[in-house]
């Protein structure tokens, strides 16, 4: 049995990775992370704080795969800076928190174009992080860098709206081989991430550091999705 803690419960693709690890029977206990009250579930142990500077004090010991799906947008946040507390500095300390707590796998919902050489500020943040974790030297380490994720958000993105609604579109009238190469749908994404990490536990991933593109996703989390 597994016991995993998780970082963006609440958000689009995190609160999905919950779902998805509540329904699998060889995981016991979800730590799940969040800023107001989760749904109570005999799995759930909710580590709840406003104040997300804290989380990283309250890491769980027994936690063996950690999933980091912390993410808010520049206009959410109020700037540039502020996104990076939450998508880089939370982030990161809570990566720092789980190595020293003896999680031996860490999965990374990062994003298409991450690199820490980007000219622009959200690609070059990720990438950033990317490596900053790389460096903590975990057992396994798995990457997945979807596209547009595609599943309704809680707050509204006006550009990326119209880009979803395409997407949607797209994949009603030729499937998702017109889709699957620049949007994923979130419960597939979410599923890649879970099954990804899964495999780092059962000793099913040699590598130890695995990055999963949009195709590598759309196979894990559909092609080849066992619950």
């Amino acid at each position: 049995m597994t016991t995993v803690a998780l970082a963006g419960s609440t958000g689009l693709t995190g609160s999905n990775i919950l779902s998805t690890l509540s329904n699998l029977s060889n995981v016991n206990t979800i730590h799940a992370f969040a800023r107001r009250d989760l749904p109570a579930s005999a799995k759930l142990k909710p580590i709840v704080s406003a104040d997300s500077a804290a989380w990283a004090t309250r890491y769980p010991s027994d936690a063996q795969l950690f999933f980091s799906a912390l993410g808010t947008t520049r206009a959410a946040a109020g700037g540039v800076e502020a996104q990076r507390k939450v998508d880089y500095d939370l982030a990161l300390e809570l990566a720092k928190a789980a190595k020293a707590a003896g999680t031996t796998a860490y999965v990374l919902i990062s994003s298409s174009g991450a690199s820490s050489t980007s000219p622009f500020a959200y690609p070059k943040m990720k990438g950033e992080l990317e490596e900053a974790v790389k460096a903590l030297n975990f057992d396994h380490m798995v990457i997945l860098r979807p596209g547009l994720i595609v599943g309704e958000r809680a707050e509204a993105r006006t550009f990326e709206v119209v880009l979803r609604k395409t997407a949607i579109f797209m994949g009603g009238v030729g499937g998702n081989r017109l889709t699957d190469f620049w949007a994923q749908d979130v419960d597939v994404i979410a599923k890649a991430a879970v099954r990804a990490g899964m495999n780092c536990i059962e000793g099913k991933e040699v590598e130890k550091v695995t990055l999963l593109s949009q195709s590598d996703i759309v196979r894990l989390g559909r092609t080849e999705w066992k619950a």
